[in-house]
């Protein structure tokens, strides 16, 4: 069997900040208690670039580490719950862009956990020998999901892509993989539209507000603290490594409370765990994807680590992978 690995990181940071201060005018709310309760002080709004804009400049950076032209990629996987438009794939945009004429091009739609779910995705392919290098990019406009009036959900989320290049290695790479859903859970955090549109009737559509996101927040935080510890134990088990052997974590970046308990429940030291939830919020798939690229980047992965990515999101969906560094 192919071992199949990262060849190459990177990922893309809109520069406009919304901070803590900032919302203290727009909603009722306070510094402390988003900081208290998210471990959030700002993150990174997209003014005036699409989610296609974010994915372009994510994945030219990681071709460029993997050392590697876009015309020898021949899978493009985007994973985003925000594209531009429902068609074109917001894939099928980078593919164009980057002038990679020889890619198959596609979305995933799995929410925060869309990342893992790509990785996996294009890693199969790659085994099969359908593919020989895949670029799998996790880019979102969240925040156009936002209601900006909802203090208990404006604070939470930012936008940002984060990206990778996967093709063969000789040792090491990706060596578990877990995915799981709750459908039957779905509606805990969804995004809504009030709106009614009938070939029937066409007159009388209407279209109330745009669509934004919602969300059951209690209930979700202890279903993604068991979910996220779920997989963790399920995908080491895969990998056939025990805890102890774990060296890093990269977990998606919903809530540094929900960190903390995912942390405490499995008894590993939080200092294994990398954060940066304080810079840039919940980024839905790109979260994982640009928290994975900055451990890489300050030196908190290392080759030869045991990597564990894990993440919990919409859908509901859970996912996780281990990867020998």
């Amino acid at each position: 069997m192919v071992k199949v690995g990262i060849l190459g990181l990177g990922a893309y940071l809109p520069s406009k900040k919304l901070t803590n201060f900032d919302l203290e005018k727009m909603v009722e709310t306070s510094d402390e208690w988003i900081r208290t309760r998210t471990g959030i002080q700002e993150r990174r709004i997209a003014a005036h670039e699409k989610t296609s804009d974010l994915a372009v400049k994510a994945g030219w950076q990681a071709l460029r580490d993997a050392k590697i032209p876009a015309e020898k990629i021949d899978l493009i996987i985007v994973a985003t719950i925000s594209p531009d438009s429902n068609f074109p794939s917001v894939a099928c945009k980078v593919q164009k862009a980057l002038k990679a004429k020889k890619a198959a091009a596609f979305d995933v739609s799995a929410a925060c956990s869309g990342y893992l779910y790509a990785m996996t995705t294009a890693k199969q392919y790659i085994q099969t020998g359908f593919s020989k290098r895949a670029l799998v990019i996790a880019s979102e406009r969240i925040t156009g999901l936002i209601d900006w009036k909802d203090r208990d959900t404006c604070v939470l989320f930012g936008d940002g892509a984060g990206a990778c290049v996967l093709g063969a290695v000789k040792s090491g790479g990706i060596t578990a993989d877990f995915l799981q859903a709750f459908g039957e859970q779905g509606d805990l955090m969804q995004v809504i539209a009030q709106e009614t549109r009938s070939p029937f009737h066409p007159g009388k559509s209407t279209y109330a507000k745009l669509p934004y996101v919602a969300m059951k927040g209690q209930e979700l935080f202890k279903i993604a603290v068991n979910s996220m510890a779920d997989a963790i134990e399920k995908v080491i088990k895969k990998a056939k490594i025990k805890k102890e052997d774990i060296d890093c974590i990269v977990p998606h970046q919903a809530n540094d409370r929900i960190i903390s308990a995912v942390a405490k429940k499995l008894t590993i030291p939080k200092e294994k765990i990398f954060i940066n939830i304080d810079k840039y919020g919940n980024m839905s798939a790109a979260s994982i994807a640009v928290a994975l690229y900055e451990a890489q980047k300050t030196n908190k992965i290392k080759k030869g680590d045991n990597v564990v990515l894990v993440a919990f999101g919409a859908g509901l969906v859970s996912a996780a992978n281990v990867i020998t560094w």
